[in-house]
């Protein structure tokens, strides 16, 4: 097959695409070329991504994927978080779970869903077994991003609702692009990559709380892998398998909006500083501007958010770690009880059984208001004099500001050497050997 460098390569056979307006437009959307602060943006992204990577190396859910591809064995394509060495689709497999493990990596609020764990981890592994240059697999990347953004855009709220995780749906699209644009697909390829990208895309919100929910993101990176690897070996599809008759977003409750929005939407990412689902920083963030509290004078807690939170973040008396990532009552009495929720060590079992912390957990109620956005959340707490707060974590951050909380929290997860170093290689051109380099490194015990 033919390579090329862009998703609008003329295809072999000169055909007219027959996807719809909509394909079309977000096709064109990721071949536009990105500012310097898409690039930065990205950038950021990708050593967010390997922060959170390399310091869930030890969860149970990256050692048991680690292990199986290990097991199969197969040719040594793409470097594995956490040693050795697999085929590429193996290799973002695991690499996709194992840096969503820590569910602390980044997230984009307009598709509801993490863009970095199901795209980078297939655009590295692409990259790494096609010899790519860095800053070509950080394109792709970026790419694949804007690409699950729009798709998470098209596929809206009504798809998350019913049940569907969108960081693995819109994600298995995002992925295959990423993966396509670096095995060098041209149109004709890249469309039936997708059409069978339609096919493979799959996750559900009811494995949250699991290790289910970070397997979902190694296997839409994987899915990215596939799709784009049998479309290279000339594996037909029907192209209009994503939004035509009988297609995913009509299948899977699709209605969300057009895909026309100028501009890269990636760049609107959101980056996690508290080691929990995102639905729950709003409120973190308003409390860490009332701390310190008391805790023994804690009466009451009120956090009042936005309805769709609660059958995410909302689990009542959580009893494990990883329950408590998903519930307003246990990171609010981590917080007030002077944990530092920044901390994945934090959100251990240990805290959860600490009677303190379960009384304080019973005086937090939840309550919804639907002129709140996503992004906002109230407090009001009772501790002897009455404490209130608002924070929306869709106020624009400036660029500086991102840089340096993102570097601060990759050098609390990587140490301030190995942080850094990372950081000079994402920046810096090259082999892509460089970039895959970073991941046999491990982060320091927690």
């Amino acid at each position: 097959m033919r390579r090329c460098n862009a998703l609008c390569a003329p295809s072999r056979s000169g055909r007219t695409s027959s996807m719809d307006d909509t394909i079309t437009t977000l096709l064109a959307s990721v071949r536009a070329e990105p500012q310097a602060d898409d690039i930065e943006v990205m950038r950021l992204s990708m050593l967010d991504w390997l922060a959170v990577g390399l310091a869930g190396c030890n969860e149970p859910v990256a050692r048991i994927t680690r292990a199986m591809v290990l097991a199969e064995g197969g040719n040594a394509q793409a470097t594995l978080m956490g040693g050795g060495q697999a085929p590429a689709r193996a290799a973002a497999l695991v690499n996709g779970a194992t840096s969503h493990a820590l569910d602390y990596d980044d997230t984009h609020f307009a598709h509801i869903g993490h863009p970095a764990v199901a795209v980078i981890p297939a655009a590295l592994a692409m990259g790494e077994r096609e010899d790519a240059p860095r800053d070509k697999v950080l394109r792709a990347a970026l790419a694949g991003c804007e690409a699950s953004v729009r798709i998470g855009l098209l596929l809206g709220r009504g798809h998350y609702q019913s049940g569907f995780h969108q960081t693995a749906t819109a994600g298995t699209f995002g992925a295959t692009i990423a993966a396509g644009l670096l095995a060098g697909l041209n149109e004709e390829r890249m469309e039936h990559a997708l059409g069978l990208a339609a096919t493979r895309a799959s996750g559900l919100r009811s494995q949250f709380g699991t290790m289910g929910k970070p397997y979902n993101a190694g296997m839409a990176a994987a899915n990215g892998l596939e799709c784009a690897d049998l479309a290279a070996l000339g594996m037909m599809s029907n192209p209009d398998a994503v939004t035509g008759v009988q297609g995913f977003v009509p299948t899977h409750h699709g209605d969300g909006d057009s895909t026309e929005t100028p501009g890269f939407l990636m760049r609107g990412v959101s980056h996690k500083f508290h080691a929990c689902c995102h639905g729950l920083h709003a409120a973190l963030e308003a409390l860490s501007g009332l701390l310190p509290i008391d805790a023994n004078k804690v009466s009451d807690v009120q956090v009042t958010t936005h309805p769709r939170w609660m059958s995410v973040c909302n689990k009542h008396a959580p009893e494990t770690g990883l329950g408590a990532k998903f519930s307003y009552e246990a990171v609010m009495a981590l917080a007030l009880s002077g944990y530092d929720t920044a901390n994945p060590a934090t959100f251990a079992d240990e805290p959860m059984r600490e009677p303190a912390i379960r009384s304080l957990m019973r005086r937090v109620d939840v309550v919804t208001d639907e002129k709140l956005t996503e992004t906002e959340a109230k407090l009001r707490i009772k501790a002897g004099e009455v404490f209130e707060a608002h924070h929306d974590l869709s106020a624009e951050m400036a660029l500086e500001h991102r840089r340096a909380r993102v570097k601060k929290k990759a050098a609390i997860l990587l140490g301030d050497m190995q942080a850094e170093a990372a950081w000079d290689v994402i920046v810096s051109d090259g082999p892509v050997a460089a970039l895959s380099a970073l991941l046999k490194t491990s982060a320091p015990s927690r």
